[in-house]
């Protein structure tokens, strides 16, 4: 199909999203239940309910255009998903697999801000400024959960290091767990 206009690229940069949350919605799951960390298995559950309220967004999109949201595979997030599920089969210890689940999750959310930023920019300069507060809401939205897995990374990751005697944690993280450690003593 020929697209000649800012607005065809919009909605087939929309349907693209709206795939790549319909994906998500079926590998999150997934991903919560691998999890051995409560933390991370908590804030994939979170983020399942979000992706659902994306996938909503994106179908009142859709309704405002008068245009379906279906008709596009989104290969990208294709990748993604069968790359992580690669992961979720891997035999390693809980820490590592927690970490490497991570890496993957935050692969997906850079690819998820990447195109969010991009359809918020086109609909901007289409004009659509409700479009582009609800756009706006679900980076904001990807943004939040790329932080809480970075947050969650920083101590996995050194958890991970540790359980294999790979690696020395770097002083401020020993010193904040042992800031931490002390803390619970004393409460």
């Amino acid at each position: 199909m020929h697209k000649d206009s800012l607005r065809e690229l919009y909605i087939d940069e929309l349907r693209d999203l709206y795939n790549a949350e319909t994906q998500l919605v079926k590998a999150l799951p997934k991903m919560a239940k691998a999890s051995a960390n409560d933390q991370l298995r908590q804030t994939f559950e979170e983020h399942l309910r979000q992706t659902t309220e994306h996938v909503s967004r994106l179908e009142q999109i859709f309704a405002q255009l008068e245009e379906k949201p279906s008709g596009k595979k989104c290969l990208g997030m294709e990748g993604l998903v069968k790359e992580g599920a690669e992961t979720l089969k891997e035999d390693f210890p809980e820490q590592i697999k927690d970490a490497a689940i991570i890496g993957a999750a935050q692969r997906v959310e850079h690819y998820e801000m990447a195109g969010y930023g991009t359809v918020r920019a086109f609909a901007e300069l289409l004009g659509e400024n409700e479009q582009v507060s609800l756009l706006q809401q679900t980076l904001e939205e990807e943004k939040e959960a790329d932080h809480k897995l970075t947050e969650l990374a920083e101590g996995i990751n050194v958890q991970a290091a540790e359980a294999q005697g790979e690696g020395q944690a770097p002083a401020s993280a020993r010193e904040n767990r042992s800031m931490a450690s002390k803390s619970k003593r004393v409460a």
